[in-house]
């Protein structure tokens, strides 16, 4: 962290601009402005210089940092979860609903198992499990989020009409003589053969798309699967610590698939999946009817 920031925070302090201002005032209305002003500014200077510098005052300015930025990316998540539960259609919704609804039975069998017989809002929520569980909801959510607009592009793009353009260009360049050192037909050529790189390209994304594509439904399939594992477990176990420690696998293993939605970011428009989950299984998630 930089020095110049303990500073800055240590000056701008609403009790220290009160008595610096004040100071300040008092030494130039005293008439003696010249002897007391540089004085003001000399303790002032030394003020702040021994403050920034405490490792007490910096780790107070960096906790209070942390908590701002972490207060802004939920924020931020709030936003991306309230758009994609808008966005996708009533299947993929119902489909995310479910899943929550599974963890939320996960986690009422793990209080039941620590205190039986107290439901889930009579006691302290365990925030170790609520993160990784809405950790792995909050992937779920984007999962299906990502799946829904890579199918957009597919049925958007027309792989035999690209394929047609492809053998259409070909035919174009093999007509012209490659030896012909016409300004103008080398000119066409270079067209033809840029318009046909692009084409390729376009061939070669569009089966990247198809093959994304089909990787975040298998991801989606399997988070579903591991979710419902966790609950016969928790029930065959009856370990609270042991859920918690699964979902934290769980999520662990969740580490490609969360590098491949980054990626994705292009086609979704979404920010990145590190930001803070929502709390997922504290709110009621609700969308407007498709």
């Amino acid at each position: 962290m930089h020095f110049g920031k303990y500073l800055q925070v240590a000056f701008l302090n609403r009790w220290n601009l009160l008595v610096f201002l004040g100071s300040a005032a008092a030494a130039l209305l005293s008439g003696r402005g010249d002897v007391l002003l540089p004085l003001v500014l000399a303790g002032e200077t030394a003020y702040i210089g021994l403050l920034a510098s405490h490792p007490k005052f910096q780790s107070y300015v960096d906790a209070h940092e942390a908590k701002m930025q972490k207060a802004e990316t939920s924020v931020a998540s709030q936003q991306t979860m309230q758009y994609i539960l808008s966005s996708l259609p009533s299947e993929a919704l119902q489909r995310f609903q479910s899943l929550r609804a599974q963890c939320q039975e996960l986690r009422q069998i793990a209080v039941d198992l620590k205190r039986p017989g107290m439901g889930a809002v009579d006691v302290p929520l365990d925030q170790l499990q609520l993160s990784g569980l809405d950790r792995l909801l909050w992937i779920h959510l984007r999962l299906l989020y990502t799946r829904y607009a890579l199918m957009k592009f597919l049925q958007k793009t027309s792989a035999d009409q690209i394929q047609k353009n492809i053998q259409a260009l070909e035919k174009q360049i093999g007509e012209l003589p490659a030896d012909d050192k016409d300004p103008r037909r080398g000119r066409v050529r270079a067209a033809l053969q840029d318009n046909l790189e692009t084409s390729r390209s376009r061939v070669a994304n569009l089966t990247k798309a198809q093959e994304n594509c089909q990787f975040i439904g298998l991801e989606i399939d399997r988070l579903e699967n591991k979710i419902r594992s966790l609950s016969e477990m928790a029930i065959n176990r009856q370990e609270p610590e042991f859920i918690s420690s699964e979902v934290d696998h769980v999520a662990t293993s969740m580490v490609d698939t969360e590098r491949t939605m980054n990626e994705l970011q292009f086609a979704t428009g979404l920010n990145s999946v590190d930001n803070e989950p929502p709390p997922l299984l504290r709110v009621h998630t609700t969308a407007a009817q498709k």
